[in-house]
């Protein structure tokens, strides 16, 4: 039966897939969603959408106490929205929604339970609406419903920091409402001067529409403008000229200049250009911040832990209590593939602790009762008992957490390439309007203010402030689309301005939970690989699961023929040791060499030994597997001539295959994390680092860097600050990504040209007194247009580069 494909995910169900009614699936949890789904006449869920089911893990399928802490009012009342009576309504992140079927279920939870009154999806934002009764079914079982079907709401999500998003972006789309409503109203009111029939029109009407031109106009300058303006003041008083202080000082004297003609009865103003280049760069500012608005970069350090904790009190009662409330000297209970909240002291005889996420090293650590045990380490195997000693602020996770850079990022020496240029194009603009006054001050001082005033319009940087946003803007939404997040426009040219790079091992160059597996020893019959595999599906550890699919995959060997014909009895799981278990009569024992009476313990990479009844048959040799891709990524950078380096918590087994790819002194273990951001912070000096991590442990490092991208298999779940998130699929195509941002800054600079060209010819005419403020304010847009269209045109077209292998 093997090659048969699951029912509901579409997975290979191996040799032994799990049969019900004559269907295959892989695990039992899928088989048990599938029942649900049947049961509740849902089955056109199948024919949505080719292969539409998530796969399901066996220990999912029953839940026990997980979400027994939603039944404290303090935490579930972090996800109701509303309460009227018995009828509430709540809301769920539910990151796995990823096709119409996925909706399709979800929107129909109400013909799985009739107190679910109603269930809508926002598929964009992976969010989940529920109004049900309170009296028929609580928070705790609708959550447990909705994570039967394996859409397990993520419950650790920071929605103080979603909102505040969600409410900027709405005040910025505001602004952009109001600037467009008066730039067309304005421009059809100033129609008569577009045609030169305002000499038809009576005084009184002229007057009239430059009125109006102006009470629309407010709201342009003082709302939707108050963004560049305030920055500009703000950046003015701490001595700092960036790219808003030309904008500004453009938006000044249109506005000014307008308003002063309006008042004094002597033209119409400028109000449709003022109002045409906020709604321009407005736009373009809109552009910028939709391409990312959906991921959240900079999280707490607890959105990973659990919403709340088990607590074992004096009387030996347990609680579920809020995370915040963890207090030294509460006891706590953590469960199979929990996380330590805070720093503390095991209680239990021992645990099995994995520090991966803190320290980098893949082996979980045996930890003896009385040993401290840290925060953002992941308990393997049987339930603990840990006294809290630190709160979880005072944590050594949450120090990590919040290293700050010193010297790279934070000192002010990395400014912006277009807060360069404008620093010294303002200065030399404001320059050149002054001589121009002077200069006619003395030729024909009436027109001293008009010509002043025409130098600053004419001039203004449009293309300075339009640029980056629409050229980088474009540049960010290819590389989402193409599986790369960045998180500001800027990370394009610093992308473009690295000149070293540094890898993180564990999870950065290797997959997670992938190892290849070999073994070594006699050879094994079907009979024995069978037993071995029964025993090592029991465990959740992370070797024990690589082994078991190993044997699945494992060529016959051998001619013994010894098929099982009993169950698996006295099993056993000793924590940091191995697996014991009997079947048939015989024992079988997988772990360490000393568990398995093996010999001494080899330290050339991890080895799990295997005997039956005592008798030694051989060890299997696990190693990581690298990310396909990851030496031509190497080759890549070398040819750049950058330093390549590796920086990895684990220990050396695996410099052997890795000195194959990389220059032997150019690699690194044991590396603590406060280690490797020394490291990063002493490179740093000398070259500007792009630092590749994936965990916790690469926090500090990743923040001393010149420019950060984390690896992501899951790019909607946990992810330390960085500057971008790469999707691990796309590992091998970060050469494509670096080689197009050359193409956005060499865009860059054509636009500037193309703006520069503008102001040089804008500039003569206008120093000259042969432009009036009427065609400079008019160009001004112009210049606008032309070059949005150039930046985004030309972006477009060359996107395909990010496709050629």
């Amino acid at each position: 039966m093997a090659g048969q494909e699951c029912i509901h995910c579409g997975e290979d169900c191996g040799s032994y897939p799990v049969i019900w009614e004559g269907k295959a699936f892989c695990c039992d949890g899928c088989k048990a969603v599938y029942q649900i789904i049947n049961e509740n006449k849902l089955g056109h869920y199948y024919k949505m959408y080719d292969g539409p089911g998530v796969r399901i893990e066996e220990d999912d399928a029953v839940f026990g106490d997980k979400y027994a802490f939603l039944d404290t009012e303090e935490i579930a009342s972090r996800f109701i929205t509303f309460r009227q009576g018995k009828i509430v309504k709540a809301e769920f992140y539910i990151p796995v929604i990823h096709c119409s079927s996925c909706i399709w279920l979800l929107e129909n939870l109400s013909r799985l339970n009739p107190a679910i009154l109603q269930s809508s999806v926002h598929f964009v934002r992976k969010r989940l609406f529920v109004s049900f009764d309170e009296s028929q079914i609580s928070l705790r079982k609708l959550v447990e419903l909705i994570a039967s079907l394996h859409y397990a709401p993520d419950l650790s999500q920071n929605e103080n920091e979603h909102d505040a998003r969600v409410k900027a972006g709405r005040k910025l789309l505001y602004k952009i409402g109001v600037a467009g409503f008066a730039f067309a109203n304005i421009m059809l009111m100033s129609l008569p001067d577009y045609l030169d029939t305002a000499n038809d029109l009576s005084p009184e009407f002229r007057q009239m529409f430059s009125y109006m031109n102006l009470l629309l106009a407010l709201p342009v300058f003082f709302y939707s403008a108050s963004d560049y303006l305030l920055s500009a003041w703000k950046n003015l008083k701490h001595k700092v000229i960036n790219i808003d202080m030309p904008v500004s000082l453009g938006m000044l004297a249109l506005f000014s200049q307008s308003v002063f003609e309006i008042a004094t009865a002597t033209g119409t103003g400028y109000m449709d250009s003022l109002s045409g280049f906020v709604f321009f760069l407005l736009v373009g500012k809109w552009y910028q911040n939709k391409t990312y608005q959906a991921l959240s970069f900079e999280r707490d350090f607890k959105s990973y832990f659990p919403v709340a904790v088990s607590k074992i009190n004096q009387d030996g009662t347990s609680e579920n209590i809020p995370l915040e409330k963890v207090k030294p000297d509460d006891v706590i209970l953590l469960r199979n593939k929990e996380i330590i909240p805070a720093d503390g002291e095991l209680l239990s005889d021992e645990a099995s602790i994995n520090y991966s996420f803190v320290s980098g090293e893949s082996r979980p650590v045996r930890v003896q009762k009385g040993e401290e045990v840290f925060a953002g380490g992941r308990q393997i195997g049987n339930a603990i008992r840990v006294c809290i000693k630190k709160d979880v602020e005072q944590s050594r996770l949450t120090q990590l957490w919040n290293q700050k850079t010193t010297e790279g990022k934070e000192d002010g020496r990395l400014q912006n390439l277009t807060d360069q240029i404008s620093k010294y194009f303002t200065m030399v603009i404001i320059l050149i309007a002054i001589i121009t006054a002077v200069v006619w001050y003395f030729i024909d001082p009436a027109r001293a203010i008009l010509n002043f005033t025409a130098v600053l319009i004419v001039a203004c940087p449009c293309a300075l402030a339009l640029t980056l946003p629409f050229t980088f803007g474009n540049t960010m939404r290819f590389f989402g689309k193409a599986g790369f997040f960045l998180k500001k426009t800027d990370v394009v040219e610093k992308l473009y301005r690295s000149n070293a790079v540094v890898f993180d091992k564990t999870g950065t160059i290797t997959k997670n939970e992938a190892f290849r597996v070999s073994f070594v020893g006699a050879d094994l019959s079907a009979g024995k690989k069978q037993k071995i595999k029964t025993l090592s599906q029991q465990s959740v550890h992370p070797l024990s699961i690589a082994i078991s699919r190993f044997l699945s995959e494992m060529p016959e060997q051998g001619t013994e023929g010894d098929p099982i014909d009993g169950m698996l009895t006295d099993y056993r799981e000793i924590t940091g040791r191995g697996l014991v278990g009997s079947i048939d009569g015989d024992e079988i024992r997988t772990g360490s060499a000393e568990f398995v009476d093996a010999g001494e313990e080899s330290p050339e990479s991890a080895r799990v030994y295997v005997s039956i009844n005592k008798n030694v048959l051989g060890y299997f040799r696990i190693e990581n597997e690298y990310r396909p891709g990851l030496d031509q990524l190497v080759q890549y950078f070398k040819k750049l001539k950058w330093p390549v380096y590796v920086l990895s918590g684990d220990h050396d087994a695996e410099r052997g295959a890795l000195e194959k790819i990389f220059d032997a002194d150019k690699l690194f273990f044991r590396q603590s994390p406060v280690q490797k951001r020394d490291f990063v912070r002493a490179l740093q000096k000398e070259s500007k680092v792009l630092m590749i991590g994936d965990g916790l442990n690469d926090a500090g490092a990743l923040a001393e860097s010149y420019v950060s991208v984390s690896i992501a298999d899951n790019v909607f779940q946990f992810s330390p600050a960085s500057d971008a998130i790469l999707r691990s699929q796309e590992f091998g195509r970060l050469p494509a990504f670096i080689n197009f941002t050359h193409i956005s800054l060499n865009i860059v600079r054509l636009s500037f040209v193309i703006s520069f060209m503008y102001n040089i010819a804008g500039l003569y005419f206008a120093v000259c007194g042969m432009l009036s403020p009427v065609i400079a304010a008019i160009l001004m847009p112009l210049s606008s247009v032309s070059v949005v269209a150039f930046a985004s045109l030309s972006t477009s077209v060359l996107k395909s580069r990010l496709y050629r292998k």
